[in-house]
């Protein structure tokens, strides 16, 4: 080295300096409050959720809702209506420790992130560079000026600033639809919860079912040996013959063979229901019962005006339909001109004394740009958001008309079912009558091994039957508490100054933002689930 202190020099790429100091107040100056007090013309279209005109109440009934229509909501822990203890554990369990229900928890965070991101770009932009370097030219360098130095030195420092002041609201349109879209994830959130636990209590349901075909067959196969020896004694004694004994040992063996059918649809059910708690199958258990009851409650007649805001897929469907709404906004800026302010600048130095005034420069500009001509380009995406826009309102019709046809279906499966269940509770009883008088008409050689296994195959078929209603009677239940929003209403999404995850000069606590409508995840420990032998909820 030549013993020359090191010079300072900045440098900008384009025509914008100013000086450091200088862009740091401009930034805190267009910061408060988010740069909304400057003037702008939000060219997206008013925006209103369509209306329909829909019947004054519902065509179909059911036991389960009131007869007249209720102004309280359906309670949000509506599984507690059947009364079961280990359904309430399940569901409290699937809630806290399912996998896929904590990933759309992210998606709602990941969301209210982006919102930030499209939010700081109509905020100031500024940034700081430094950079040194030591160079050396060769002494035989052709054409070297005449005592030139052989090696130089820099130092660069300085800051630039940029900002563009949204005067069609773009930008700030832009923001909107992340902020839109954030609270369709947070519906998007509410379904995926009302789904788990009515997937969790329609799994459990089936799986009762089971238990009670199980001992129902358990119990026919008993009754079929004890009619097996029966016969076998008559045989021995020649008052029955060899059909009679091969009679009794089909309609025995064929009722294993049953059993150990709904047996193995018994484990897979309780295996589907241990994925969507967590758990691994080998760990998960279920202690089964050998009846199955049909829980007796109303729940709260939801009218067809009011049922659009109690589902979380319709809300998120119309918050979808407001994000087309401001990218039509966002089209039609590009029609505008288009501006933005550039300060920059710094200090340079032949040597360390960069910091006096002599040795400072600056410079500002401002651009201003519209595209002429560029060949439809800006028409076309105009009408293509618009497009957009119409078909998010098909959707959300179609969407509406899907959610009354899903209440109307389970409102009338419910109440036929619910009919089905005490007619077939009656044939089950005759068939039983029916049974035991031909075992007597056959102990006493009035009737044939014919007529009492017709007799006893009448009945464990009336009686896997009523199982089979129940199973499907509880199930429609759920479906119809499921259609009603399952005590979820719009209320509970996150109001629009709440999607925010930290404040523009927060730089601590960033983990993970603020828990809002209800919707929080595990940021410091997502590990505390990772045993999947035991369930997170004791």
């Amino acid at each position: 080295m030549t013993g020359e202190l090191l010079r300072s020099r900045v440098e900008v790429s384009c025509t914008s300096r100013a000086t450091a100091w200088c862009a740091g107040l401009v930034l805190l100056a267009f910061t408060l409050p988010s740069c909304s007090w400057f003037p702008a013309v939000d060219l997206a279209p008013t925006y209103t959720p369509p209306e329909y005109v829909v019947p004054p109440s519902w065509h179909g009934s059911s036991p389960f809702v009131e007869a007249k229509p209720a102004d309280s909501e359906l309670r949000q822990d509506w599984w507690k209506l059947y009364d079961d203890p280990v359904l309430n554990g399940l569901i409290e369990q699937g809630v806290a420790a399912n996998p896929d229900l904590q990933a759309a928890a992210e998606r709602f965070v990941q969301a209210r992130y982006v919102m930030m991101k499209a939010r700081a770009q109509y905020l100031p932009q500024v940034g700081l560079d430094f950079g040194a370097s030591h160079n050396r030219q060769s002494f035989e360098r052709l054409f070297r000026p005449e005592n030139s130095p052989l090696q130089q030195g820099t130092v660069d420092l300085g800051g630039i600033a940029a900002w563009e002041p949204d005067f069609w609201s773009a930008l700030r349109n832009a923001t909107r639809v992340e902020i839109y879209r954030a609270e369709e994830r947070a519906a998007d959130f509410g379904l995926a919860r009302l789904s788990l636990q009515a997937e969790i209590a329609a799994d459990y349901f089936t799986l009762r079912g089971y238990d009670a075909q199980v001992a129902i067959y358990s119990q026919s196969i008993t009754l079929y040996k004890q009619s097996l020896k029966l016969v076998e004694k008559q045989f021995a004694g020649k008052i029955a013959s060899a059909l009679d004994v091969a009679r009794v040992e089909s309609l025995l063996f064929s009722t294993e063979t049953k059993l150990a059918q709904i047996q193995g649809q018994r484990q897979v059910t309780e295996q589907a229901i241990a994925i969507i708690l967590n758990m691994a199958p080998g760990s998960f258990t279920v202690e089964p019962v050998d009846d199955l009851r049909v829980a007796t409650f109303t729940i709260p007649a939801t009218m067809p005006s009011t049922l659009l805001e109690r589902r979380p897929d319709i809300a998120g469907m119309e918050r979808r339909m407001a994000e087309a709404n401001r990218v039509i906004g966002i089209a039609r800026a590009a029609f505008f001109p288009n501006v933005s302010f550039r300060l920059g600048g710094g200090y340079e130095d032949g040597g360390f004394n960069l910091f006096k005034l002599v040795n400072s420069f600056w410079s500002y500009g401002s651009t201003v740009s519209l595209p002429i001509f560029q060949g439809g380009y800006r028409r076309a995406q105009l009408q293509q958001s618009w497009s957009a826009y119409r078909e998010t309102e098909d959707q959300y019709r179609s969407m509406v008309l899907n959610a009354f046809r899903e209440v109307e279906n389970n409102l009338s499966l419910t109440n036929r079912l619910t009919v089905a269940v005490n007619r077939q509770d009656a044939a089950v009883g005759a068939n039983f009558r029916t049974q035991n008088m031909t075992m007597e008409l056959y102990r006493g050689g009035l009737a044939s091994s014919l007529e009492l296994i017709y007799a006893q195959l009448n009945t464990l078929t009336a009686r896997i039957d009523l199982v089979v209603i129940k199973v499907d009677l509880l199930k429609s239940s759920v479906s119809l508490i499921r259609a009603l929003g399952g005590g979820w209403n719009r209320n509970q999404l996150p109001k629009d100054d709440q999607i925010q995850p930290f404040d523009t000069f927060q730089f601590v606590n960033l983990a993970k933002p603020k828990p809002i409508g209800g919707i929080d995840v595990n940021a410091g420990n997502n590990w505390v689930n990772n045993d999947l032998t035991k369930p997170s909820v004791p």
